[in-house]
């Protein structure tokens, strides 16, 4: 038994209208959630590159990570790079978290933002000056690139970071500005009303 030809584009239209709404929320959902998807992309991509740069690839423990941390050295070891992006995102997100309209719109979580970022990439610069001026020869082509991609990711993501609370401010700030608007129109007419 098949479907009449207003059935079938019945559903198609169904369909198309689905779909519209769902790339909509996505989008929405990029909008207004890029603070806390910066943090959870600022907290799994470095590690993961760290993951895909090191050979063999180490399992996931806290016996590996003491071990990183005890031969850390500042030239070679790359392990402190994830750390500074996990700990970048957890400040920024408490800051976000516990500010709301007037204090995401100034203050703390755009200067939080920024200092956190801004320390972090003079961090990750000073630590690829070290790393990339030793010679090439010791590491293959793959682990270089894969260490060239953990520092730019890591750097991209800071300013990301700053990037995301500026518009996040400005964002803040037009609400409260309209907010204000509405409230003094709202106000004119009361008074008018009253006379």
């Amino acid at each position: 038994m098949g479907l009449s030809k207003e059935e079938r584009r019945k559903r198609v239209l169904r369909g198309v209208k689905t779909l519209f709404f769902l790339v909509t929320m996505l989008v929405s959902l990029l909008l207004f959630s890029a603070p806390i998807l910066l943090v959870i992309a600022d907290t799994l991509l470095p590690s993961a590159l760290l993951s895909a740069s090191v050979s063999p690839p180490p399992s996931l423990s806290l016996q590996t990570l003491y071990s990183h941390l005890s031969n850390y050295d500042f030239r070679y070891s790359l392990i402190d790079i994830p750390l500074i992006s996990i700990i970048r995102s957890a400040v920024i997100l408490c800051v976000y978290s516990l500010c709301d309209g007037p204090r995401l719109s100034r203050g703390p979580y755009m200067t939080i933002a920024t200092i956190c970022s801004v320390s972090s990439l003079v961090f990750v610069s000073l630590k690829a000056a070290y790393v990339f001026s030793g010679s090439s020869t010791e590491r293959g082509v793959y682990d270089r690139a894969m260490e060239v991609a953990l520092f730019a990711c890591s750097l991209a993501l800071a300013i990301g970071h700053v990037v995301v609370a500026y518009r996040t401010s400005c964002r803040e700030r037009r609400k409260l500005l309209v907010y204000k608007i509405d409230i003094e129109a709202l106000e004119v007419q009361e008074r008018e009303a009253h006379k």
